[in-house]
């Protein structure tokens, strides 16, 4: 059966009015360099520097170090290795970023086939050290959304959306889709999954590395377990054996075309996907998107917030009377700590009603009871919630430290008619 056009996308949907400007440009270039150097600062970071502390100690001590049953020299080695193996998915992404995200020009001094693409060399080596820290960070993710071994932590944060989203198709009429809004959709598999399950699915996502990789990992991997990951690689700390440290793991899965196919001839319908790069305040608080879903799945999201009642609001506009809100994550406040904005002169910019994007002026910290309060006075009435459920996170379950978040899950209705919560 032929699959239809709008399977899938090849990039993502620049939003706003005006062409990129020159600081979202260096974003996007500062991302995708950030891949093609993760190889020389992954190595520098974990081995090189390791090899010269190394050959630092007394003579007795590494040649004790250096023979069985410790071979630390091999171990730096073998790690090398690892993180070769997690540069080839790196490179992989940097190379699909710079043709599907239009970033790429002509190689001319390429001796490799016709066609070669680099990066401008205005911004060549652009990517600074925090950047690769995010492009690594962004490959160990690659455990949690795309490996077989990741199911586990996928099935206890997707359960509940999967749970509501059944029940909310069986409300619609025949041959409707369910419109499902997933912000901070970061590598795309909560979006692939609405999708196989006939959502029409819209990914949001603000941060250009996951935007990127999610790309790469739905429009270009060739096949199942194309690469293998070593996420526990560039850390030494609390590792049992080095087998531990060494394990590795095959992605993505599943390919997503492949099972695209799968489904369609099983099903007969699959529904459609889409991913926006914008700030998710600004767009979805833009009129055409006002009661436009009939579901918003928040995993891991709603404590990125840095004022929590923005979030709610535009949540509360875009969804249509009677849709739903699906929550589920932990309150790790992203915007703790952080200090108030400041003018160009250094004094404190006064808060306002107009509405700037998540970099405006102001942040707070709630508990979850007061999460549940907040979330009825913007005029939701709270349908079930679940705490305590544990929820691990590229969790490492051989490790000797093992931290696992204990959740909370909970389901809110827009009431057709809004009730007064005054």
């Amino acid at each position: 059966m032929e699959v239809e056009e709008d399977t899938s996308w090849n990039g993502v949907e620049h939003t706003g009015e005006e062409a990129i400007d020159v600081d979202e440009l260096r974003v996007m270039y500062c991302a995708a360099d950030s891949f093609q150097q993760y190889p020389r600062l992954a190595h520098y970071q974990t081995t090189h520097l390791r090899r010269q502390s190394f050959y630092s100690l007394p003579q007795a001590h590494l040649r004790l170090l250096s023979s069985p049953p410790f071979n630390y020299l091999e171990t730096l080695s073998k790690v090398d290795d690892c993180i070769d193996s997690n540069a080839e998915l790196s490179r992989a992404i940097f190379k699909a970023a710079l043709s599907n995200f239009n970033l790429g020009v002509p190689d001319e001094k390429s001796r490799t086939a016709t066609g070669t693409l680099k990066i401008p060399d205005e911004w060549a080596g652009c990517a600074k050290n925090g950047d690769v820290d995010k492009a690594r960070s962004t490959i160990r993710q690659f455990y949690r959304d795309w490996s077989a071994e990741g199911k586990r932590e996928r099935d206890v944060c997707f359960r509940n959306v999967f749970k509501v989203v059944e029940q909310e198709q069986k409300r619609l009429k025949g041959g409707e889709k369910l419109r499902v809004l997933v912000p901070g959709a970061g590598l795309g598999r909560l979006v692939f999954e609405l999708f196989l399950r006939g959502c029409i699915a819209e990914g949001n996502e603000i941060s250009y590395h996951q935007l990127l990789a999610s790309s790469y990992i739905l429009n270009c991997c060739e096949r199942a377990g194309q690469y293998e990951v070593f996420p526990w690689v560039h850390g030494f700390s609390n590792h049992r054996t080095r087998r531990d440290q060494f394990r590795g793991y095959k992605v993505p899965d599943v390919h997503c075309m492949s099972e695209t196919m799968r489904v369609q001839e099983e099903t007969g319908r699959v529904g459609e996907m889409s991913m926006t790069a914008a700030d998710f305040l600004c767009e979805y608080a833009k009129e055409e998107n006002a009661g436009a879903f009939d579901v918003v799945a928040a995993v891991f999201f709603l404590d990125t917030a840095p004022n929590l009642i923005r979030y709610l609001d535009v949540i509360y506009g875009c969804l249509k009377p009677g849709g739903v809100l699906v929550n589920f994550g932990p309150l790790l406040w992203h915007f703790e700590g952080v200090m108030p904005n400041k003018s160009e002169n250094g004094a404190h910019m006064s808060g306002g009603d107009d509405m700037t994007g998540i970099a405006e002026p102001g942040n707070f910290e709630l508990t979850d009871e007061e999460v549940m309060e907040l979330v009825t006075k913007v005029g939701f009435v709270v349908e079930s919630r679940e705490t305590g459920v544990e929820a691990p996170y590229i969790h490492d379950t051989e490790s000797m430290l093992q931290t696992v978040y204990r959740a909370s899950t909970w389901v809110a209705r827009k009431p057709v008619i809004k009730v007064d919560t005054s």
